[in-house]
């Protein structure tokens, strides 16, 4: 059994050639997407990458604000243990 480089090198050429065909943009899948609503439409056209900026920054300004809450409830806290502590110190 022999395996020659030249026939490794037929058979790439091949699948790469059948993949951009099953992508091309008559896929026959993507028929009949007109009568569906409107995100359907939306998620299957050619701009999805607007679709994945707008849930990226979501959820990025989802964060931030958690972010920016949690910051806030940790330097109260902080404020009240040191006014705790003040209080303590000046009774004894």
């Amino acid at each position: 059994m022999t395996f020659s480089l030249i026939q490794a090198q037929e058979d790439t050429v091949a699948a790469v050639d059948t993949l951009t065909k099953s992508y091309s943009p008559n896929w026959e899948g993507s028929a009949g997407f007109e009568q569906a609503g409107p995100f359907i439409q939306a998620a299957a056209s050619y701009d999805l990458i607007f679709i994945v900026l707008a849930v990226s920054l979501v959820i990025w300004f989802v964060l931030l604000f958690f972010m920016i809450r949690v910051d806030k409830k940790v330097g109260r806290l902080e404020n009240e243990l040191k006014h705790s502590k003040k209080q303590t110190q000046h009774e004894t």
